[in-house]
C-alpha cells in the first residue's frame, strides 16, 4: 500500500471518495492508502477458496464475497478489503449503501510477500477488533499451509494451522471442512514442475 498526499479525513470523508473512485483504497487514522493488484497464483487460490466455501455453505444462511466487499474493523479503525469475507448473521452496514460490512464471522487473506508483515501484524490486530469475527485465516503462497485464528470465550485467539495438500482445512466457525488440494489445486508453488500442458493429437488419417 502507498499513503496518497491528502489532508487528513473523516471515515465520512474516505467513503464518499472512495465510491466514486475508479481503484480501491483501505483507509486508516484519516490516511487512504492506495491497493496493489495481486498476481495469478494469489487469484487462483482465492477462486478455489471462494468456489469450495460457496459449495459448502450453498443450503446454509451464509454469503461469501471476494474482495470487492468492504469491511470496517472499527469506525475510527482500519477499513478495507479481505480476499474472502464470510457472514452468517444479517449482515449489518455503517450507512445505507450495503457495501461495508460490519459483522462477518470469517475472513480470509492469502498472504502475498509485498503484504505479509501487514496481513500478519498491523491488518491481524485490526480484525481482532471486530466484536462479530469468529475467525480469520492467513493462507501461504509458499506452501500448502493455512494459519487459522479463532476467537475463544475468554476473547482470545488460539492458532490452529492446515498444512500439506493431503491435509483438510477445518474452517470453525462456518463448520465446513474443505480439502487442502482443493484449496490449492491448478495453483503451482514454488519448487515445484506445472504439469505439462496437454497436446491436442494429430488427426487420424483418412
Amino acid at each position: 500500500m502507498a499513503a496518497q498526499s491528502q489532508p487528513y479525513l473523516t471515515p465520512e470523508q474516505y467513503l464518499q471518495i472512495e465510491r466514486a473512485a475508479e481503484f480501491r483504497s483501505e483507509y486508516y487514522d484519516g490516511v487512504m492508502y492506495a491497493m496493489s493488484g495481486g498476481t495469478h497464483v494469489h487469484a487462483l487460490i482465492i477462486g478455489n477458496l471462494c468456489r469450495e466455501l460457496g459449495n459448502a455453505l450453498k443450503n446454509r444462511p451464509c454469503l461469501v464475497t471476494v474482495s470487492d466487499l468492504r469491511v470496517r474493523a472499527a469506525r475510527k479503525g482500519l477499513y478495507t478489503y479481505p480476499d474472502i469475507t464470510v457472514v452468517c448473521d444479517e449482515p449489518r452496514y455503517v450507512d445505507g449503501e450495503s457495501d461495508t460490512l460490519l459483522n462477518p464471522a470469517l475472513l480470509i487473506e492469502v498472504l502475498s510477500p509485498s503484504t505479509e508483515s501487514h496481513d500478519r501484524g498491523f491488518k491481524a490486530g485490526q480484525y481482532r477488533r471486530i466484536p462479530d469475527l469468529k475467525e480469520y485465516a492467513l493462507v501461504s503462497q509458499k506452501v500448502p499451509q493455512i494459519e487459522l485464528y479463532r476467537r475463544q470465550p475468554d476473547g482470545k485467539w488460539l492458532l490452529s494451522e492446515a498444512i500439506g495438500l493431503e491435509s483438510t482445512c477445518y474452517f470453525d466457525s462456518v463448520e465446513c471442512s474443505i480439502p487442502m488440494a482443493e484449496i490449492y489445486a491448478k495453483v503451482t508453488l514454488p519448487g515445484e514442475t506445472p504439469l505439462p500442458r496437454p497436446t491436442v493429437p494429430p488427426p487420424l488419417e483418412s
